[in-house]
């Protein structure tokens, strides 16, 4: 692989305009499992596709619990994620100290990204190899965020990030319209098919091994779904598939 003096300095600027080691941060992000985010009124769930190293291995966790009413799922190095989740997980918990009420989810995500920057701009550093996306819910409302290794950060009503994504950012396109007024059985079976989108043909599709959902709303703490508890929500994408089909022969 041919190597340039641009390669490995994350403080100098090739004669482009561009920062080689962000932009090989953005491609292990893109390598990652994919993860879906998607909100409503009251709601905010993630859907993340786990992956296994081998047969003989578990499936890598991708969603994480930050504070009662935030939690993200990742794409890209779990390592720099573990990172940034005590990062965000020890800052609730000083802002609930001090000032003894949960911390709003768009405070917690500047102040995240403002230390993914940090590590673009001091030499002996390399960004996080990580994307985040952010679900949380506070007095505002139901929140989904996305973070990315140079220290940009988007609020959406859906969004897909990881391997295959633009496939799962299709489908959200198409329905996004109908998700403000979804129940949330209704938008984790929307996260689901998004997910499902991602999948090359060649493998067996969302199970309850390689698939995690996590909600968080109104009266709702943040909570994560795996195992045999997603058996259910993967049920309700074949069945709501079977009633639609007499409909379209008709």
């Amino acid at each position: 692989m041919y190597r340039n003096q641009y390669d490995s300095d994350i403080t100098t600027f090739s004669p482009s305009g561009r920062i080689h080691q962000i932009e090989y941060a953005m491609e292990a992000v893109k390598q990652g499992s994919a993860a879906v985010a998607l909100k409503s009124k009251k709601y905010a769930v993630l859907v993340s596709l786990k992956r296994s190293s081998s047969e003989l291995g578990s499936y890598q966790k991708k969603l994480f619990v930050v504070d009662d009413h935030i939690g993200i799922a990742i794409s890209g190095l779990t390592a720099d994620a573990r990172v940034l989740c005590n990062y965000m997980r020890n800052e609730c918990s000083n802002y609930k100290y001090i000032y003894e009420s949960d911390m709003r989810v768009e405070r917690l995500i500047t102040k995240v990204a403002d230390k993914s920057q940090v590590h673009t701009q001091r030499y002996g550093r390399r960004p996080y190899g990580v994307g985040l996306l952010v679900a949380g819910y506070d007095q505002t409302g139901a929140h989904v965020y996305q973070t990315c290794p140079s220290g940009n950060y988007y609020s959406y009503k859906a969004i897909s990030i990881g391997a295959r994504s633009q496939s799962a950012k299709t489908y959200l396109e198409k329905y996004f319209d109908s998700f403000e007024q979804c129940d949330l059985k209704e938008l984790i079976v929307h996260g689901l098919r998004a997910l499902r989108e991602t999948i090359p043909n060649t493998d067996t599709g969302l199970t309850t091994k390689n698939v995690s959902i996590a909600i968080v709303g109104e009266d709702q703490k943040f909570k994560i779904i795996e195992g045999d508890d997603t058996q259910d929500y993967l049920n309700l994408i074949e069945s709501g598939e079977e009633a639609a089909q007499p409909m379209q022969q008709d």
